[in-house]
C-alpha cells in the first residue's frame, strides 16, 4: 500500500515564518515516526539558503493523521543546514530548557476568515455599499466563493459577534467547523472553539504537555486551517491587527505552568514569577510576533506594548492570574496575555520558560 507523507515546514519569511509543504510517497509505511525519512527541499525558493547551495534538510519531528487524504500523514519538520545544525530558521530548536516535559502550555490561537475578493474579514461591510455585509454562499454543500449581499443592516461595533448565534452575526462557522473537525482527524488535542468579537474572527485552542509538543500542534493546526480555507477560496489571516480602528486585534494568549506553579499554592511565588516577567519585557516582546505594537496599545483589552502589569482575571493586564488558580490555593497557571496571533509558539513557549525558570 503508498501512503502519502505531507512534510511541513517553516520557511525563512520574516519577520514572519509561512508554512510550506510537499507530499512524499512511501511503500508500506508503517504509520510511525522513527521511519519518516529525511529528506530535502530548495532553500533557495523558500529564503533559506543561496542558489548555489541550496539544499535545505527536513528532519522529521511530529507525525499525524491526514484527516483529507486516504493513507495520508502529516509530517511536522524542522529545517537544518546541510552539516545537520539547526537551520537559523528553526524556532523549534530554541526550546532547550523543557526536556522533562514539565511546562504545560495551552494555547489561544485567534485569526481573521479574509474574504480575498472584498479584502477583507468575512462578515464585514463593503465599503461600498455601507449597509450591506457580504458572505460566502453555500451551493450544494460547497462554497461557491461568491460574496453575494444578505442581510441588510448597520455594522455594529465589536461584542455581539462574540460566541455569537445566528446568520447576522457568526461568519464561517463552517468552515472553522470542519477545522475543529480536521484537527481532531489528525489527533491534535484541539480543546475548543468560538467566534471572537468582530465578524469572521474565531478562536481555537490546543493544550499540551511540554514547549515542542505544543509548538508542532500549534503549527498543525495552522496548516490545516490554511489548506481547509483553500476550497472556499478565503485566506487565514494571522496578522495581529487586520482591521484598523475601534476593533481587537488577534492574539495567541500562552496559559503555562510547571510543577511549581501547579502545586505551590504560595501567592508569593506566582507574584515573584510575575515580577521576572516585567523584568524581561523586551525579550518577550521581541519574539512575541511581528506587528503586535499595533495590537498591544493599552485599549481593547490589552496592556501597552512598552508596560507591564499582572492582576487577578484583569484582561487588561500583560499576564492575567486566573481566578480558578485562587480557588485552588493558589495552585494552576498563569495567562500571558501579549503574544501575537502570528508568534512563533516555539519561540513564545522557549522565552516563557527560560524567565519562569530564572525566578524560581
Amino acid at each position: 500500500m503508498k501512503s502519502k507523507l505531507e512534510y511541513i515546514w517553516l520557511d525563512g519569511s520574516k519577520p514572519t515564518q509561512s508554512l510550506r509543504s510537499k507530499t512524499q510517497i512511501i511503500e508500506n509505511f508503517s504509520g510511525e515516526l522513527e521511519d519518516c525519512p529525511m529528506w530535502s527541499f530548495d532553500g533557495s525558493s523558500t529564503k533559506q539558503a543561496k542558489g548555489y547551495d541550496s539544499d535545505c534538510a527536513m528532519k522529521p519531528v511530529a507525525i499525524y493523521n491526514d484527516p483529507c487524504r486516504e493513507n495520508g500523514y502529516l509530517i511536522m519538520t524542522e529545517v537544518l543546514n546541510a552539516d545537520g545544525s539547526p537551520h537559523e530558521s528553526n524556532g523549534r530548536a530554541t526550546v532547550v530548557w523543557d526536556d522533562d516535559d514539565d511546562f504545560w502550555f495551552g494555547f489561544e490561537q485567534e485569526y481573521f476568515l479574509w474574504d480575498n475578493e472584498t479584502n477583507k474579514p468575512l462578515g464585514f461591510i463593503n465599503s461600498n455599499d455601507e449597509n450591506r455585509t457580504y458572505v460566502l454562499d453555500r451551493d450544494q454543500n460547497a462554497y461557491t466563493g461568491k460574496t453575494p449581499p444578505t442581510v441588510s443592516r448597520e455594522q455594529p461595533s465589536q461584542g455581539q459577534y462574540y460566541c455569537s448565534v445566528g446568520y447576522a452575526n457568526a461568519f464561517g462557522r463552517e468552515v472553522a467547523e470542519e477545522h475543529l473537525d480536521q484537527c481532531l482527524g489528525a489527533n491534535i488535542n484541539i480543546e475548543g472553539i468560538n467566534a471572537e468579537v468582530a465578524p469572521g474572527q474565531w478562536e481555537f485552542q490546543i493544550f499540551a504537555k511540554g514547549a515542542k509538543n505544543a509548538g508542532d500542534q500549534v503549527w498543525v493546526a495552522r496548516y490545516l486551517a490554511e489548506r481547509n480555507a483553500e476550497k472556499d477560496r478565503l485566506s487565514i489571516n494571522w496578522h495581529p491587527k487586520p482591521v484598523k480602528g475601534d476593533w481587537n486585534g488577534s492574539g495567541m494568549h500562552a496559559n503555562f505552568s510547571n510543577e511549581v506553579l501547579r502545586t505551590c499554592g504560595d501567592e508569593k511565588v506566582f507574584n515573584k514569577i510575575c515580577d521576572e516577567f516585567g523584568k524581561n519585557i523586551k525579550k518577550h516582546i521581541t519574539v512575541y510576533g511581528a506587528h503586535n505594537d499595533q495590537r498591544l496599545t493599552g485599549a481593547h483589552e490589552t496592556q501597552s506594548i512598552d508596560q507591564f502589569s499582572y492582576a487577578v482575571s484583569d484582561r487588561g493586564a500583560s499576564i492575567r492570574i486566573p481566578i480558578g488558580t485562587l480557588e485552588n490555593g493558589w495552585k494552576g497557571r498563569l495567562e500571558d496575555r501579549r503574544p501575537s496571533s502570528n508568534g512563533d509558539p516555539y519561540k513564545i513557549a522557549a522565552v516563557i520558560i527560560k524567565t519562569t525558570k530564572q525566578s524560581i
